[in-house]
């Protein structure tokens, strides 16, 4: 995830969240109800934007609506760490 989605968050308020992969019967049973799903008909199910209520959902928070992004965090200690080694 880029600078773009990061706008996207802090633009519109929300947060981006990532889950462990492969574990999708533990995420859905973490949904309580579906409020909306957007871009349907255009992107279909896997790509739409699906609004969820969901509780104990575990996921971190990798972008939020206050600029943090651990994606860049990430990318910048692993070029520092590189740096140090080359």
């Amino acid at each position: 995830m880029g600078e773009r989605t990061l706008a996207a968050c802090q633009a519109h308020g929300c947060a981006y969240l990532h889950a462990v992969g492969g574990a999708a019967q533990v995420l859905a049973a973490c949904i309580t109800a579906v409020r909306n799903v957007y871009f349907l008909e255009e992107f279909g199910s896997p790509e739409a934007i699906w609004e969820l209520e969901v509780q104990r959902f575990p996921a971190v928070v990798t972008m939020d609506a206050r600029g943090g992004s651990l994606h860049r965090d990430v990318f910048e200690a692993s070029r520092a760490a590189l740096a140090e080694r080359l």
